[in-house]
């Protein structure tokens, strides 16, 4: 089986042999009112903010994660899913899952992310294929509010049951939230 090199073959592959699971990265955001034939402002250096959702890295759409995870185990080889990490941007409304998979004979890694909404955040669990993403799955849960739909025990993993909310959620509240008051006590 081979090792891919870039998430540019793995697009292509995806695009081959699973028709419809992958969608391009978001647009750009449009420009502010006014803007139209004005020249861009140029800013100082290193004070450019990237643009992570343009890049080009390898989305799939969150219905077909399951499907993409088994072709990369069965077809491509990538039998080891390392870890899931949950991006919270805030300001485009969705969260992003970012899913990343080795070969066992050797190489880099394969990245595979997931959007999704703020306001409705559900994808399919891996962890009745991949048991190692059960812990990681359970925190993108506890902490963001995550539901992982097929997951055999959805249940916090650092938090008591009764903790109110998702504390890394970027609109969590820091300040003069009830809990903060209570360790102060």
């Amino acid at each position: 089986m081979p090792v891919l090199s870039s998430a540019e073959e793995l697009r292509e592959h995806l695009q081959r042999d699973l028709p419809g699971a992958g969608v391009l990265p978001l647009p750009p955001p449009p420009p502010e009112p006014g803007a139209e034939g004005k020249e861009p402002e140029k800013k100082a250096k290193g004070k450019e903010k990237p643009d992570f959702l343009t890049t080009g890295d390898t989305v799939v759409v969150a219905e077909r994660l399951t499907e993409v995870a088994h072709y990369l185990r069965d077809t491509l080889g990538y039998e080891y899913l390392s870890d899931i990490a949950v991006v919270d941007y805030l300001a485009d409304d969705l969260f992003e899952l970012v899913y990343r998979f080795y070969h066992l004979d050797g190489g880099g890694d394969l990245v595979v992310k997931v959007r999704v909404p703020r306001g409705q955040p559900v994808v399919p669990s891996l962890t009745p294929t991949w048991p190692g993403a059960n812990f990681h799955e359970r925190e993108g849960y506890d902490l963001f509010g995550i539901t992982f739909q097929g997951h055999p025990d959805l249940r916090r993993l650092y938090l008591w049951e009764e903790f109110e909310g998702h504390p890394m959620r970027k609109d969590f509240p820091r300040q003069g939230d009830k809990y903060l008051t209570l360790a102060g006590s």
